[in-house]
């Protein structure tokens, strides 16, 4: 592993920690509302964030992965699979199907595209 290799691993799994640590944390304080739609959607949000972000270390070594627009269509491809599989009755990720998760997933994936190509593109010199 080169060095620039190992510098977008620790940002990766820093992001990661981070997001992993807002599902801890305690909103009973919000209204019903903001509970419900935190509930609901945010994890349908900052799942195909992270897998998305988990792809772009290797993507110089995959070609499959190499652009951003195929990280994006793999990763949104994967979640809205599992909805689909969800509404047939089968159990992947979750078991209630909801056509709103799928709107979600591509709001993730678009998300973590801007991050990898416009955000930490600014932020760090060894991300491109």
């Amino acid at each position: 592993m080169n060095d620039k290799h190992v510098k977008k691993i620790i940002v990766v799994v820093s992001v990661a920690l981070i997001i992993a640590s807002t599902f801890v944390l305690d909103i009973d304080w919000t209204n019903e509302v903001a509970y419900r739609l935190y509930h609901s959607y945010f994890a349908d949000i900052v799942l195909p964030f992270m897998l998305y972000l988990l792809l772009v270390p290797n993507a110089e070594r995959n070609r499959l992965i190499a652009h951003w627009w195929q990280r994006a269509l793999a990763v949104f491809v994967l979640c809205t699979t599992s909805e689909f599989l969800q509404y047939l009755g089968i159990f992947a990720f979750a078991r209630v199907f909801d056509p709103l998760d799928i709107v979600m997933y591509g709001l993730g994936v678009l998300l973590a595209a801007w991050v990898d190509r416009q955000l930490f593109t600014r932020v760090f010199p060894f991300w491109d």
